[in-house]
């Protein structure tokens, strides 16, 4: 039974490799001048595997999980929004490609 669950946790991980990345908790509160040593930070929306809506705040190596309502937060990301890397979500898009007719 254990080669069983471990097969079965490693194609887990193998499908869905965000699964063990979601914020699991929220800050309430943010301590004062941490905005300003963030490094980059990212969206955590409340779908897929992730159940809870997050903004993720990276700062030497560490990641802080806030809630996305606090004031202070929301002003912060939109004045900072092109100074400070955002990671891109994970979310395969579609590219678009022009067809070009050839004239014959």
């Amino acid at each position: 039974t254990s080669v069983l669950f471990l097969t079965l946790l490693l194609l887990f991980l193998a499908l869905f490799p965000g699964a063990f990345n979601c914020c699991t908790k929220v800050s309430d509160e943010i301590p004062k001048g941490i905005l300003r040593r963030v490094e980059r930070f990212e969206i955590q929306k409340a779908a897929g595997l992730c159940h809870l809506e997050a903004i993720i705040l990276y700062i030497e190596g560490r990641k802080f999980c806030v809630s996305p309502r606090i004031r202070k937060v929301k002003k912060w990301m939109k004045k900072n929004k092109h100074k400070i890397p955002r990671k891109k979500n994970h979310g395969k898009k579609q590219r678009r490609i022009k067809i070009i007719k050839k004239k014959q």
